[in-house]
């Protein structure tokens, strides 16, 4: 038992891998809620659980967010359910490591950090504008990591668009139609349910496309991003030798994985991604 605590805090608490911090996190906060929960039930106290999740769920009206402006951030680590968690979970799990593995815990970091703000601010705006969700917006709330979660899914996808995943039943799948597919089934469902997760999805989705578009100079918000610490420069790699290597080898590794592949890579091309993920 021992044994097992020690390699359970070695992996997913003292560890330097972003998307295992993150994990870690989001099952920490839903595991306390759900004691919480069971101990109000117990003593019959007002429940804890729900009283604590009321101040940190993102309203969708103006006037509530006033009084709770940290709600935008500590949305993203809540859930609503064991299932809840459990799908985010996977999904940040199954593509967050291919992407902190190509790019590095810093991008992991971010993605979920602004990919999760933007979700919370598309969802906002769109309950303040859309006429559909007036008689909703003053008790509309969001929760859940998707919108980050999001954010990296199609920043993957958008990185390596070619790159094959082995899915349940359908065999061999490549990133792009994933995430095609992914956004698609969330557009669709604003008007079948939880428009408000949809819509976070969404803009999660945006965020996560653009990122990748900015950090290899190919998107036209330069000015934006480059304010919120996107600076392309930064994915310069330097050997021990202080020789340095250029963008477009970067690049070139890059593209060559999303057409053939991890495997297809030499050595020297996988140590350049290597060094690049220690960044």
């Amino acid at each position: 038992m021992n044994n097992t605590w020690k390699q359970l805090t070695s992996t997913y608490i003292h560890t330097n891998n972003a998307v295992n911090r993150i994990i870690a996190i989001n099952v920490t906060v839903f595991i306390i809620l759900m004691l919480l929960s069971v101990v109000s039930f117990l003593f019959q106290f007002t429940n804890l659980s729900s009283l604590i999740q009321s101040y940190l769920t993102l309203p969708a009206s103006f006037d509530k967010l006033l009084f709770k402006p940290w709600s935008i951030v500590t949305y993203m680590f809540l859930h609503s359910g064991f299932f809840h968690l459990l799908f985010n979970m996977l999904w940040l799990y199954w593509l967050g490591n291919l992407v902190q593995e190509y790019l590095g815990n810093k991008h992991v970091y971010r993605l979920y950090f602004f990919g999760g703000v933007f979700g919370g601010l598309l969802f906002i705006l769109a309950f303040n504008f859309f006429p559909a969700f007036n008689a909703y917006k003053d008790i509309a709330f969001a929760l859940g990591a998707s919108a980050g979660v999001l954010s990296i899914v199609i920043a993957s996808a958008t990185l390596l668009p070619n790159y094959e995943v082995q899915l349940l039943l359908l065999g061999f799948v490549k990133l792009k139609w994933i995430a095609i597919v992914v956004v698609i089934l969330d557009v669709i469902g604003i008007e079948r349910g939880n428009s408000g997760g949809h819509i976070a999805h969404l803009g999660g989705a945006v965020l996560g496309f653009f990122y990748i578009k900015q950090l290899y100079g190919k998107a036209s918000i330069h000015n934006l991003f480059s304010k919120l610490g996107f600076n392309r420069k930064k994915l310069k790699i330097v050997h021990k030798s202080t020789t340095p290597v250029q963008q477009e080898e970067i690049d070139a590794v890059l593209d060559k994985i999303s057409k053939s592949g991890y495997d297809s890579l030499t050595k020297r091309e996988k140590e350049i991604l290597f060094k690049a993920s220690k960044q």
